[in-house]
């Protein structure tokens, strides 16, 4: 067999570090709440790819004009399979220069970059819409401008890959990260209208802005930028601009203070102070790697413990890698003002994350230090956690956690030790932690599990922490209200059970009883989420609201609305006390999706009343994109704040239809199927066909079945979505479920082919059956687990599809032997599901053309390049 292997970078997408991408979806609209940032689902968000350099290999001895009846080599591009995120930079780097001008229809794989037809390029190349940011006083409003794809030469910047991260060394940030190109900033007029646009000016030429934050009053942007020099980007620089005028300015006036990013960056202390991570001052040139090295490298367990870990990338390999990590994660804190004052505080050391407390008296520094390891990324190394004053003095430590190289592999397996050390967010200085109690190992049987431990930032002395509530399932997380509210959640994955515990913090006499107690995957019960108000200290607790004639307890619920016909999301007024639900505000049924994005009344301190509140809405439809809208009560007036342009109206007329059918066991399966602008089944006949889906896991049938999504959503098409393909004429159908079901004790995997190729059947059955998709011109592709069952399926499955398109999958499950996706078994205890859960013991079998394309330097750990 013949390979032909050509290079690709690719431009590649992703969400803000608040946000999860699903790898098998396109691009949703990220949202952020503190403050909360807004990007249209058609917009291009980036962060540090894992799937970085693109490697495509066509694995089949083919004429190039049998696979192009379907796509085209050079029309393939890549996805992020996340990461850690930017800090919510967004993408809006230009696509100029970033594929040689080659004629797309040129076959011949001669190792050149390719553009692929214009139908396509078009969409890809549309200028993003902005990213939007609002105001802790939600009375102004950011639109961060970006451009479409980073060039090729900036993906191709050398990267320094240490313990578990990759580091631009020319910059001192992490490697690949995208950036702003301006700044916009609106007055949100009283009538929902926005005012004229203010341009943040005073920049540099081509200035790179990364990293925006607003001051708790709402009076200043602080910001980084960096420019190109001769091809080559600069340093970060921290500037701060002045909201009223736009004016902007460096914050420091030495020119050699730049900003270390790799961890953490800048937080405002106070409105008139910042806390930077900087670059000492003292630091020289990197360490130069020896020409011998000192020694063999040597790995051992002389504790007899057995130690099991995932297939890492990226980890530190000796002494030299250890010396340049260190090299380039170091910071010296720098407390500076808007009046140029400048302290250094603390030493340097490899700062993680740094969090003033709310009343701004303390600050929780999190650092990590040696002894570094060659076996598992930094999260894991020797971790210290500190309270200082807010200018630099030492008041305690917390913990001092030991290297956690021995975590086991098991679900909800943790670290030893405490862990979600944060402040409250509705008391000036209060610090809250969890604790294990079963080692950090799952499958130990103990109950409580988790205990949650309170403490004032400086104890009184003697004072000792104060259990606030124990857990018998692995601790989820805390949404603050006050002394008498807070709801803690709790979660255990091989049941998929979820609990919602209802607690009085500063009650020790009032007993926590549970809220919600259902199953995670049981989406038609979800109560949704309590909705957030801002304080006048910038934290976000539960927003408590009253009625004019009721003395009871309510909150806001914000749910998704999963129903048989789709999501409709809903905003509930509930009763803590009583369990009561009024239903306020639901989305459009017919042909809208609306969901609630945040509270807008929230200025004035205390509860806020019914009758004055005021929300954030966005809305769309299959055809429109999002655009965003204030609703306000008592009669929910909505004001359109948006009107962002159709992305690409070449395809605004694509049909879109959420389809359901059943599998042969009788499990009901769901799907996204979109036909192409004016494309007629009847009178134009079957067409190609593209199923692009992603596996899940269940524990029960009833859930499986169960409908996600909503079929009024806009179509949002990124660079690497597979609805590209509706402008080359293609149906596509988007999503399948392809459940595999795991009831009571039964293990989902054992029986993952048959559940596989059962529904992959159901699916292409009813294309067939619909007259949309010509039975030999049906492909199959995925990203990452969707490439592992696109290569399952063209080996178990070949007479239902005639080639398969896999990018950045895994294929070998030998090779990652400590578990994989949500297989949780070792290869030694499940040698059978590891071995025929594999395509690669089956790529015998594989007879029809497969695209395998993968990142040369994928950094995931459970798809290691080799298995390509």
């Amino acid at each position: 067999m013949r390979l032909q292997k050509v290079y690709h970078r690719f431009a590649l997408v992703s969400l803000p570090s608040h946000v999860s991408l699903p790898l098998h979806r396109h691009l949703p609209k990220p949202i952020s709440l503190f403050p909360f940032t807004l990007s249209p689902k058609s917009s291009r968000s980036l962060s540090i790819p894992r799937h970085s350099r693109t490697t495509v290999k066509s694995i089949k001895a083919m004429a190039a004009s049998r696979f192009r009846n379907l796509v085209t080599i050079n029309a393939v591009a890549t996805e992020d399979g996340g990461g850690d995120a930017s800090n919510g930079s967004v993408s809006s780097s230009s696509s100029t220069g970033a594929t040689a001008n080659v004629d797309y229809e040129d076959s011949a794989l001669d190792g050149a970059y390719r553009l692929p037809p214009p139908e396509i390029r078009n969409i890809v190349d549309a200028p993003p819409l902005p990213a939007l940011s609002f105001s802790p006083q939600r009375d102004k409003i950011l639109f961060l401008k970006r451009r479409s794809l980073p060039p090729l030469s900036e993906l191709a910047r050398p990267e320094e890959k240490l313990a578990g991260i990759r580091i631009d060394g020319k910059c001192n940030t992490r490697s690949r990260m995208s950036f702003y190109t301006g700044i916009g900033i609106h007055q949100l007029l009283d009538d929902g209208t926005l005012g004229p646009e203010i341009e943040v000016h005073g920049l540099p030429d081509g200035a790179k802005v990364n990293f925006v934050t607003w001051s708790n009053d709402g009076r200043h942007l602080s910001f980084s930028v960096r420019v190109d020099e001769d091809n080559i980007s600069s340093m970060l620089r921290v500037w701060v601009a002045d909201v009223e005028t736009g004016r902007a300015r460096p914050l420091f006036q030495s020119p050699d203070t730049y900003l270390n990013a790799v961890f953490d960056n800048f937080v405002w202390v106070d409105n008139s102070n910042l806390l930077v991570c900087t670059i000492p001052l003292s630091r020289g040139d990197p360490p130069k790697k020896p020409l011998v090295p000192s020694g063999p490298k040597i790995q051992s367990n002389e504790q007899e413990n057995v130690i099991q870990v995932r297939t890492f990338q990226d980890l530190l390999k000796d002494e030299y890698d250890e010396d340049l990590f260190e090299y380039y994660a170091t910071t010296q804190l720098v407390l500076a003002s808007l009046d140029g004052t400048v302290k250094p505080i603390g030493p340097p050391a490899i700062y993680t994350s740094m969090d003033p407390s709310p009343d701004e008296k303390y600050l929780l520094i999190t650092s990590i230090h040696r002894p570094y390891s060659f076996t598992v990324p930094c999260g894991r190394f020797p971790k210290k956690v500190d309270v200082w004053t807010t200018d630099g003095k030492f008041v305690r430590g917390l913990c001092d956690l030991a290297l956690a190289e021995d975590i086991p592999i098991a679900f909800n397996s943790v670290r030893k030790g405490m862990r979600s050390i944060c402040w409250r967010p509705d008391k000036p200085s209060t610090l809250y932690w969890v604790e294990t109690q079963d080692g950090g190992d799952a499958k130990v049987v103990v109950s409580p599990r988790d205990i949650i431990y309170t403490q004032p930032a400086e104890p009184l002395e003697g004072e000792q922490s104060r259990i606030l509530h124990k857990l018998d399932l692995r601790y989820g997380g805390i949404s603050w209200c006050d002394g008498s509210l807070a709801l803690v959640y709790e979660s255990w994955y091989k049941t998929r059970r979820i609990r919602t515990w209802l607690i009085s913090p500063g009650s020790e006499d009032v007993n926590p009883r549970i809220l919600f107690d259902r199953s995670s995957e049981d989406v038609y019960n979800d109560p949704g989420s309590p909705m957030l108000r801002r304080t006048p200290a910038g934290t976000y607790v539960i927003a408590k609201v009253k009625k004019e004639t009721d003395e009871g307890t309510y909150i806001l619920l914000n749910g998704k609305g999963a129903t048989p016909n789709g999501n409709i999301p809903f905003l509930d007024l509930f009763d803590i006390n009583t369990g009561g639900k009024e239903r306020i505000w639901e989305s459009d049924k017919e042909k809208y999706y609306e969901t609630v994005v945040a509270l807008m009344s929230d200025k004035n301190e205390g509860d806020l009343a019914i009758k004055q509140l005021k929300i954030l809405t966005s809305k769309e439809s299959k055809t429109e994109n999002t655009q965003y809208y204030i609703q306000s009560w008592p009669d929910k007036k909505a004001c359109q704040i948006t009107n962002f342009p159709h992305p690409y109206p070449q395809l605004a007329s694509l049909q879109k239809e959420m389809i359901r059918y059943k599998r042969k066991d009788g499990v009901q399966l769901t799907a996204t199927l979109y036909l192409p602008p004016g494309y007629d089944p009847v009178t134009d006949g079957p067409i190609p066909c593209l199923v692009w889906s992603y596996p899940g896991e269940f524990k029960s049938k009833d859930a499986a079945g169960q409908v996600r999504g909503s079929p009024n959503e806009f179509a949002g098409i990124g660079p690497t979505s597979a609805l590209l393909w509706l402008a080359r004429g293609f149906s596509i159908l988007s999503g399948p479920t392809i459940p595999i079901i795991g009831e009571g004790d039964e293990e989902a995997n054992d029986r993952y082919v048959e559940q596989l190729v059962a529904s992959a059947e159901a699916a292409v059955e009813e294309v067939i059956r619909r007259g949309v998709a010509h039975p030999d011109k049906i492909a199959v592709g995925g990203h990452s687990y969707g490439a592992f069952m696109t290569a399952n399926l063209l080996a178990h499955a070949p007479h239902l599809f005639c080639c398969g398109v896999a990018r950045s999958g895994a294929y070998n499950r030998t090779l990652t032997p400590f578990g994989f996706q949500n297989e949780d078994r070792t290869l030694w205890e499940a040698t059978g599901t590891y071995v025929e859960m594999s395509p690669f013991m089956s790529a015998n079998k594989i007879k029809k053309p497969i695209l395998l394309i993968h990142g040369e330097e994928d950094n995931n750990s459970g798809t290691l390049t080799m298995q390509v």
